[in-house]
C-alpha cells in the first residue's frame, strides 16, 4: 500500500497541542528520554539491556545543529552529532563552524563522521575512507573522532554491518536492526525512529514508542528543527532563507567592494529585519 506522504506530512504538523518540528516538541522528546534513566552515547550502550541514544545526522546548517544542541543543554541533555566532510551546503573546516562544533564537543556532546558514500559501493574502500576521514578530522579538530554514521546507506551497506577497529558504527548491530522489510509487524531488536523528510516513518518518539522497548535509537536531522516549527514546504524557505544570508555575509566579508550591493541582496532576499 503506498503511502500518502502529503497526508502523513499534514496529520503530523500537530502533536498534544505542540507544533511538530518546534523547539518545545523536541523538549518533549527529551523530558521522556530523561524520565526513564536510560539515555547513553554509542559507547555507553555496548553491552548494555536498556538504552536510548539520541543521535543527529547534520545535512544542511551546522547553525541549525548548533541551535540544538544548545536546547538540549539548557536541560542537561547531551547526544550524538554526525557532521558530513563532503558537504555542498557547508564547510565543516571553515572557522565559524569549526568553533561551533568545538564548543558543543566542550560541552559533553558527541562529535562523529555523517560519511557520505559519493557512488562507491566496494565495501573495503569505503572501511578505508572512512577510517581516513575521520583520522584527518581528529586531527584538524584536536579530540578524538571515532564515531560514524553513514548518509543514506544503501541495503548493501546496512547487511555489511561494518566494524571498525576502535571505532563505532551508528548502524553496527549494537545499535540498529537492519530487516529486509522494517514495516509495522517487523520484529526488531532495536526500536529505531527517524524524522527523514519531515515524517516520523518508524513511529513519532513518544512516551510509549521510548518507554515501550529496551534499545532504541532516535535520529534527528536538525535542519529540520526550529523555534517556531515548520511544516515541510516552510520549513525548506527558511532554510534557504537563512542560507541566501549567509552567503551575503560571507562575500560582504570577504570583498571590500561588496557593501555597495549589500542591501540590495538583502532587500531582494527579503531579508531586511
Amino acid at each position: 500500500m503506498a503511502v500518502n506522504v502529503a497526508t502523513e506530512r499534514q496529520n503530523g504538523e500537530e502533536k498534544a497541542g505542540r507544533r511538530m518540528f518546534s523547539f518545545e516538541d523536541y523538549k518533549q522528546i527529551l523530558r521522556i528520554i530523561k524520565s526513564t534513566g536510560r539515555q547513553t552515547d554509542y559507547r555507553g550502550a555496548l553491552g548494555r539491556e536498556a538504552f536510548i541514544i539520541m543521535r543527529h545526522d547534520v545535512e544542511y546548517s551546522v547553525e541549525r545543529a548548533y541551535a540544538l544542541a544548545r536546547v538540549e543543554r539548557a536541560m542537561d541533555f547531551t547526544s550524538t552529532y554526525f557532521f558530513q566532510w563532503t558537504n555542498n551546503s557547508y564547510n565543516i573546516l571553515s572557522r565559524r563552524n569549526m568553533d561551533m562544533i568545538k564548543d558543543m564537543h566542550e560541552r559533553g556532546h558527541q562529535i562523529g563522521l555523517h560519511f557520505a558514500l559519493n557512488g562507491m559501493t566496494d565495501m573495503e574502500l569505503v572501511r578505508r575512507q572512512i577510517v581516513k576521514e575521520m583520522n584527518i578530522l581528529s586531527q584538524m579538530f584536536g579530540f578524538k573522532i571515532d564515531t560514524f554514521s553513514i548518509h543514506r546507506p544503501s541495503k548493501d551497506v546496512l547487511r555489511e554491518n561494518i566494524k571498525l577497529p576502535g571505532m563505532v558504527n551508528a548502524y553496527q548491530d549494537d545499535f540498529f536492526t537492519f530487516a529486509e522489510d522494517a514495516g509495522k509487524g517487523a520484529s526488531l531488536k532495536v526500536k529505531y525512529m527517524s524524522d527523514a523528510n519531515h515524517i516520523w516513518r518508524y513511529g513519532y518518539p513518544d512516551e510509549e514508542n521510548i518507554t515501550g522497548h529496551n534499545k532504541v535509537q532516535i535520529l534527528t536531522h536538525p535542519f529540520a528543527w526550529c523555534k517556531k516549527g515548520y511544516n515541510n514546504f516552510d520549513n525548506y524557505k527558511a532554510l534557504i532563507r537563512e542560507k541566501f544570508r549567509e552567503m551575503i555575509e560571507s562575500v560582504d566579508n570577504e570583498c571590500k567592494d561588496f557593501g555597495e550591493y549589500r542591501d540590495w541582496f538583502m532587500e531582494h532576499a527579503g531579508l531586511h529585519e
